[in-house]
């Protein structure tokens, strides 16, 4: 027989149905589920039975009701027995899933919504289960979202939007400013392949930086700069052509640092696989470009990163030679699954394969630096 447990989980399963209903401004229909066969051993039929019974709304109170009905059982002879449960209003619903209170709010929220905001009515009637997680926000988040509205791609930084909110209320609640200005702004207004929050509705953001470091002394006098070494945006690298001088990558600080001077060359600290942020710097496919990066998995893959973008990267460094040369110094390195990387040539992809398998490396910094200077003079010279 049915437990006073199972009626309750049974009326929860259907509480985001009941609320679409209501958006709907449909008409409670009563609930009802078959009571269930009685225990044929008596004592335990007596105990399911009562525990059903006692747990029932009284006379002006609210929750389910017992339909019961005189049955004829072999075991227990003529008893009568629960048949079905009811619920006969929303009133009793809510009562017994205890959510009163939350049903309460979720109207006053509904109701804010379609004052300020109808557009979002459909939005409501497919998300009920976010209106309810987001209750405590929904004045701040209609704001933000009626500003999107009447100003879309405003080109400011979420600090300087004139919105009444605190700082950090956008930051901390993109998912679902995600989910309501996706329904309410036109196409126009976004930019679905962007991969941040900002790209994706015109707002600045913090640009990535390159380091840069003029390894030739004509070109810090060509752009009149004091000094050699700077990091400046990538779209101010990329407003400032180097096209025909060669452009040494480095992934460690210090080999960057080291590197010696070089007519006609510069570097950049590669930073990872954030070498993807060059591709917005166009003039580079004018350049030579040397790669040199640590011989472990991770290596690579930036390696195919980079010559996805510019498929003319040279490697430096990072073959089965230098390995061998210098393999008292292998480390353990970082897991890497992939097994496959579609832009390196034959020979560094075996070793990229030999090196995930190990789960081994080789850092730039354990090359010692006369090795380091051959190979870079010879790569030059090729």
């Amino acid at each position: 027989m049915i437990s006073p447990a199972e009626i309750r989980l049974r009326a929860e399963r259907l509480y985001l149905t009941f609320l679409q209903s209501w958006l709907r401004a449909e008409t409670f229909q009563p609930l009802s589920w078959p009571a269930g066969r009685v225990s044929e051993n008596l004592l335990t039929a007596r105990n399911e039975v009562q525990q059903l019974l006692a747990a029932e709304k009284k006379t002006a109170s609210l929750g389910y009701r017992v339909e019961s009905r005189v049955q004829q059982t072999r075991a227990l002879g003529t008893q009568t027995l629960p048949v079905r449960i009811w619920l006969d209003s929303p009133a009793d619903f809510l009562h017994l899933i205890e959510k009163e209170q939350e049903f309460a709010s979720f109207c006053q929220d509904v109701a804010l919504m379609r004052a300020s905001l109808p557009q979002l009515a459909n939005w409501v009637e497919h998300s009920p289960r976010k209106l309810l997680d987001w209750h405590a926000d929904w004045e701040k988040l209609l704001l933000v979202c009626r500003y999107f509205l009447e100003h879309p791609r405003p080109d400011l930084y979420i600090r300087e939007l004139p919105i009444n909110v605190h700082t950090k209320f956008i930051e901390q609640h993109q998912g679902i400013l995600r989910d309501l200005l996706d329904h309410l702004l036109p196409p126009t207004a976004m930019r679905l392949d962007a991969p941040t929050f900002q790209q994706r509705y015109g707002l600045r953001e913090e640009e990535s930086m390159a380091r840069v470091r003029f390894l030739a002394d004509q070109l810090r006098q060509r752009y009149d700069l004091p000094f050699d070494d700077l990091s400046v945006p990538c779209s101010q690298l990329a407003a400032t052509d180097f096209s025909g001088q060669t452009c040494i990558i480095t992934e460690n600080k210090l080999t960057f640092l080291t590197l010696p001077r070089i007519p006609g060359a510069f570097a950049i600290l590669g930073g990872g696989f954030q070498v993807s942020n060059l591709a917005n710097v166009p003039w580079l496919a004018c350049c030579p470009i040397i790669y040199w990066g640590d011989l472990d998995a991770q290596g690579f893959q930036i390696l195919s990163q980079l010559r996805s973008i510019f498929p003319h990267v040279t490697s430096l460094m990072m073959d089965t030679a230098t390995l061998h040369a210098f393999a008292e110094f292998r480390v353990p390195g970082t897991p890497c699954r992939a097994r496959q990387l579609p832009y390196l040539t034959d020979e560094e992809h075996s070793l990229f394969v030999q090196l995930a398998a190990e789960t081994s490396r080789l850092e730039q910094e354990r090359i010692s630096q006369a090795y380091a200077l051959a190979k870079l003079q010879e790569c030059l010279l090729t």
